[in-house]
């Protein structure tokens, strides 16, 4: 059996093959750095809405800093850096007080420290809450992890918390049916999620969502009053958690032209058409929205809750997977727009703030160079003449067929050689000589 596996050749690939993975190799690297060629320090343009970091352990081995993608080629190459992804509101910190008499080689001029940049473990090169590296040295197998859409940090996913791994959503070929994770330790901070829709979560393929207890107790509530939940349906219902059985403020129902008399006794509310002052009702409403939509607030709380008063009685939450643009449902309202702001994750609200945004992005920028060098090319081209032309075409063409023959007639058990790749050139150069 062993001299049968001895004679296996080694898997090879064509150079369309090769190619096409460089391309993959790429287009994942632009979406990591956000389409940013490395050629400029971020630290002039202040503390950028999200970016590719690295931490160099060579010069900061407490891990108390980071660096843009810049600085790590050209002031940090060939320490020892780790990679981390990308991090939001962070300023380059390369030279400043952190790096003690090492100084930066492309902006010079930086405060001494970045009090707004925020640090965790990840850049002493450790994640989760089990503190290990990734890669793993000591794991047989390294385990998938997944980041945090509010501290940053990544998890295995046996350490989320989760009876199995089995409640992570996914498709059935095991993508991820999920846009954002929030870890259990951010939970307790969002607990004010479940008390929206459970369409805000991302469902377990081929499993129902269950109902959040407040949103129980509001179709109780709807349920006794007017005698069905179906309502609640609707967007434009709004409940406030004060209501009672006894006395339901005025709720907007499918029909903008009605609204419910609150004086209505029996426990059931009669819908009353407010002809006169309707218009007048309406025009006030509209008017108000407008001015709030022109601020991107609402006066209207679509919880009904103070989250302020609530945090402190908030009970705690596991890990949420959330479901694709989750963050338009999140709530405008003054109150929990400030609850956002003293808890520092106003972010939430931002639709740019998120990796998809993020990587949208750097799509859109490597299309624009791949678009331009085309154009260069072009142009290149077109200035040629005629016989200009023809004779580079035909020289790309005998490059490619020269890379072909060798590839083909090369044993793919051996390295390539510097000496290989300057005979290939020799052969090249010898048949534009026999040329006529």
């Amino acid at each position: 059996m062993a001299d049968a596996f001895d004679d296996e050749a080694e898997p090879t690939i064509s150079i369309g093959e090769y190619l096409e993975g460089v391309e993959e190799q790429e287009l994942e690297a632009d979406l990591v750095l956000g389409g940013d060629e490395g050629k400029e320090c971020t630290y002039n343009r202040g503390y950028l809405k999200r970016q590719a970091i690295f931490s160099c352990l060579t010069c900061t081995p407490d891990g108390n800093a980071g660096v843009c993608t810049a600085c790590s080629l050209s002031c940090h190459d060939g320490h020892e850096i780790v990679e981390l992804w990308t991090k939001r509101k962070f300023r380059c910190d390369c030279g400043n007080s952190k790096f003690g008499e090492f100084y930066c080689k492309l902006s010079a001029n930086k405060d001494l420290e970045n009090v707004e940049n925020s640090y965790n473990h990840n850049f002493r090169g450790l994640y989760c809450t089990c503190n290990r590296p990734y890669p793993d040295p000591d794991a047989e197998e390294q385990e998938e992890m997944i980041q945090c859409c509010m501290c940053e940090d990544w998890f295995h996913e046996d350490h989320l918390g989760l009876q199995s791994t089995d409640e992570i959503p996914r498709d059935e070929e095991g993508e991820p049916l999920y846009e954002d994770l929030i870890c259990p330790g951010c939970s307790n901070i969002c607990f004010f999620f479940t008390l929206y829709p459970q369409t805000i979560k991302a469902a377990v393929s081929q499993q129902s969502p269950a109902i959040s207890i407040k949103e129980k107790e509001v179709i109780e509530t709807a349920s006794l009053a007017h005698g069905s939940p179906k309502d609640l349906e609707n967007k434009d219902c709004l409940l406030d958690a004060s209501t009672s059985n006894a006395n339901l403020e005025a709720v907007k129902l499918e029909s903008r032209d009605c609204l419910l008399d609150t004086s209505t006794s029996s426990g059931k509310l009669g819908a009353v058409i407010k002809k006169h002052s309707l218009l007048e009702v309406e025009a006030n409403v509209t008017a108000s929205e407008e001015s709030d939509k022109a601020a991107g607030l609402s006066k209207t709380c679509i919880l009904g809750i103070n989250l302020l008063e609530a945090g402190s009685s908030a009970e705690k939450s596991g890990a949420m997977f959330l479901s694709k643009n989750w963050r338009e449902s999140l709530c405008r309202c003054g109150n929990c727009t400030g609850f956002y702001s003293q808890k520092g994750v106003s972010f939430l609200l931002d639709k740019d703030d998120s990796i998809a945004e993020y990587e949208k992005m750097a799509k859109q920028k490597r299309d624009e160079k791949l678009q331009q060098q085309q154009g260069l090319e072009m142009n290149f081209l077109n200035k040629l003449g005629h016989v200009e032309k023809l004779e580079f075409l035909s020289g790309v063409a005998d490059m490619k067929n020269e890379i072909h023959s060798f590839l083909e007639s090369f044993d793919p058990s051996k390295p390539i050689t510097a000496a290989d790749v300057h005979q290939v050139f020799e052969n090249l150069a010898k048949k534009r000589k026999r040329m006529p």
